[in-house]
């Protein structure tokens, strides 16, 4: 936790922009003075950027159509007025609305992959997307027979579209109970030129699905914060759909109903994967009787858990 003076007066956002506009020059200024000013804020990170740097290199960029992984290139190069007052337009809105950065620009990525995001959904993050984009050979030895999986709560169709992509030869059912959030999946999968192999269907679950329908894999990040965690949630986390979050008292409400019914639908030999925060203890103690499976993804092993069809409560 970030230790500062609780004396120190507030910071007057509005009266530091202003100030800042007429003596900013460099890219390297812009930068610095984003920096200083997230870092009195106390602003809260985790949708995408870990750090007041990473999210104030990242808004520059955009502004200013730079590209991120090349940006030590340019940070001495002098700015016009009006890209100046651009890039502190969004610095502005991200101190004083405490908007995550992925509204404010419209887009987040996951790896090398790039989505259009609004507040119809959340910002993507998941830890089973890092994982289709490395090696899943260990517990996927075949993906090349998957020939149909199914993502639950897909939201902005991120990891259906993720999915279609490691798995080639895959037809993809993508479900979510919100309209609003399928309108901004159907222009990702469009963006992505999917229409023929992911479809989207509305619905809670597997009820937006027929009840004959099988897969051989089905996926799903569904919402798992607590009801104590949620009323706890930093302002950030505001700005997102609350039923995309929100996972009941204990956070589990839909990994039950997921557990309950995926039997019927994976085929035999079929996979279910579920993310579920840092849940593993609270997910081991509801479903002691289930010998989960847990994936190591980049070095974190209490997020996704694996059952096969068999392991599954009948």
């Amino acid at each position: 936790m970030t230790n500062y003076d609780a004396s120190l007066p507030p910071l007057n956002i509005g009266a530091a922009i202003d100030a800042a506009s007429k003596h900013l020059v460099t890219v390297r200024d812009v930068v610095r003075f984003a920096v200083s000013r997230f870092g009195e804020a106390h602003l809260a990170f985790g949708h995408g950027n870990g750090s007041s740097l990473d999210e104030a290199a990242y808004l520059v960029c955009h502004a200013l159509a730079l590209p991120l992984d090349r940006l030590d290139s340019f940070l001495d190069a002098r700015l016009l007025p009006e890209e100046i007052d651009r890039t502190l337009r969004l610095i502005r809105r991200r101190l004083v609305e405490r908007i995550p950065a992925a509204y404010l620009t419209g887009e987040a990525f996951l790896g090398e992959y790039r989505f259009h995001i609004d507040e119809r959904v959340i910002v993507p993050r998941s830890y089973i997307a890092h994982w289709l984009m490395a090696d899943t050979s260990a517990w996927l030895p075949a993906p090349e027979r998957i020939r149909d999986a199914l993502e639950l709560c897909t939201g902005s169709a991120c990891l259906a579209i993720i999915l279609a992509l490691a798995l080639d030869d895959a037809m993809v059912t993508a479900v979510d109970i919100s309209a609003p959030a399928l309108q901004v999946a159907q222009r990702n999968v469009a963006d992505y030129g999917l229409q023929e192999r992911v479809t989207l269907c509305r619905g809670d679950l597997f009820d937006a699905i027929e009840p004959s329908s099988r897969f051989d894999l089905i996926v799903s990040n569904p919402p798992y914060v607590t009801e104590e965690s949620m009323a706890r949630l930093p302002a950030e986390y505001r700005h997102e759909p609350q039923i995309a979050l929100a996972g009941g008292d204990d956070g589990l409400v839909f990994v039950r109903r997921i557990l309950a019914q995926s039997r019927i639908h994976l085929r035999p030999k079929g996979t279910l994967i579920v993310e579920v925060g840092h849940a593993r203890e609270r997910v081991e103690a509801a479903f002691p009787d289930l010998p989960f499976t847990w994936l190591d993804v980049d070095g974190v092993d209490d997020a996704v858990f694996l059952l096969t069809r068999e392991q599954l409560p009948a």
